[in-house]
């Protein structure tokens, strides 16, 4: 699950972390208050969106005055911001985080992340910070440490001096850089933690270390642990298809091609966008009913598949085990009925009633497009997107 800005700040206030003053608001109005309640002598006004890039694409302003903030903050609630993480249909800003602008001496990347090659938490720290860190590491990769944590006996302060040192901290300064990275992870484990970016940490003209941004990513797993942090959930920031498939019990991902797929198991979902992108094609979706759906399941998986006006063709690749491909003939057939399919339509069915599933299909009057194997179906459903 990701959170926003505010919330990460939220959190890590909480746990003895300092962050900027600030609160986020929802009108201008709101945030003519909150700046008034702030008296600063600048302020900074930034779109709260599930989103990198913000800068970039207008989403963070600096104000001089309170009158400049409600002017900031009513061009942006209501605005499409679009950034390189956002894709060019952009994500609507509905809310801003209002700040008391702090004085930069000097900026630094902080992250931590689960490393699942060497299948431990890593530490990741740059003195290249308010840079993206693929950048850094694909320009840079000397100005990047990473320190592996064991997690039996969790990060060590003499890491933290380590990384403080790579930094260029030294001093006092370094103690308050162990400091901080010691509660981070602290918030990573506490919280569940897949992903904590600091970008930038910057040190104040006063001496402080300050999280001037900050992202975290909650394993979805682990938040029946933690009720308070699932209320952190903001459902306007997710594809509606995503969460009407969460409800059914799909995973489901849009993706941005043309090729809608209905399939069954995780890794046979992702064959089948590799044989797609490996015939020329593009994936519309990740979709997988699991191993054990029902017909109204399939039937709502097909829904979401034709709801995207960019999917020219379907491709419904299923190995029938637990459930068995009459259910899935069944389910394409309601799905036919309920919401029709206009698309071209290419089915490869294996497994458990199979016969029984292909019998189906041929007396449903459907125009279905079948193949002898998946290499077969997939080479035809990429060859009906392109002549859709």
């Amino acid at each position: 699950m990701n959170i926003h800005e505010y919330q990460a700040k939220e959190l890590l206030s909480k746990n003895g972390i300092n962050v900027p003053a600030g609160k986020v608001a929802f009108s201008s109005d709101q945030a003519i208050r909150i700046a008034n309640d702030l008296q600063s002598e600048k302020f900074v006004v930034k779109a709260q969106i599930h989103a990198g890039g913000r800068g970039k694409g207008g989403g963070v302003k600096i104000a001089s005055t309170v009158e400049d903030v409600g002017r900031l903050t009513s061009d942006m609630i209501g605005m499409k911001l679009i950034t390189h993480q956002t894709g060019p249909e952009g994500k609507l800003v509905g809310k801003v985080l209002i700040e008391e602008a702090s004085q930069i001496e000097k900026e630094f990347y902080l992250g931590m992340v689960i490393d699942r090659s060497e299948e431990k938490i890593v530490v990741m720290a740059s003195p290249e910070g308010g840079v993206e860190i693929e950048e850094v590491a694909k320009n840079s990769p000397d100005k990047i440490i990473k320190e592996y944590v064991d997690i039996s006996v969790g990060l060590l302060p003499f890491q933290c001096r380590k990384i403080a040192y790579f930094l260029g901290l030294k001093g006092k300064t370094a103690n308050k850089a162990v400091n901080l990275i010691l509660k981070l992870y602290e918030v990573f484990i506490k919280s569940d933690c897949s992903l904590v970016e600091i970008n930038p940490m910057i040190l104040t003209k006063s001496d402080y270390l300050i999280p001037l941004d900050a992202k975290l990513n909650i394993d979805d797993n682990a938040l029946y642990r933690h009720k308070d942090l699932s209320e952190y959930h903001d459902p306007d920031e997710e594809d509606s298809n995503e969460l009407e498939a969460s409800k059914w019990g799909i995973s489901y991902v849009k993706l941005d091609g043309n090729i809608g797929c209905l399939v069954n198991g995780a890794g046979l979902a992702m064959s089948t966008m590799d044989i797609i992108k490996y015939h020329g094609g593009e994936p519309a979706n990740f979709l997988d009913v699991g191993g054990g759906a029902t017909p109204q399941q399939v039937t709502q998986a097909f829904k979401m598949i034709l709801s995207d006006k960019n999917v020219k063709a379907v491709f419904v690749n299923i190995f029938g085990g637990i459930m068995k491909c009459d259910t899935v003939a069944t389910g394409i057939i309601s799905a036919a009925k309920e919401v029709g399919i206009e698309v071209p339509l290419v089915v490869r069915l294996e497994g458990t009633n199979v016969e029984i599933g292909r019998e189906m299909l041929s007396k449903s009057g459907l125009n279905i497009i079948t193949g002898s194997d998946m290499k077969e179906c997939a080479a035809k459903v990429v060859e009906s997107a392109q002549n859709s």
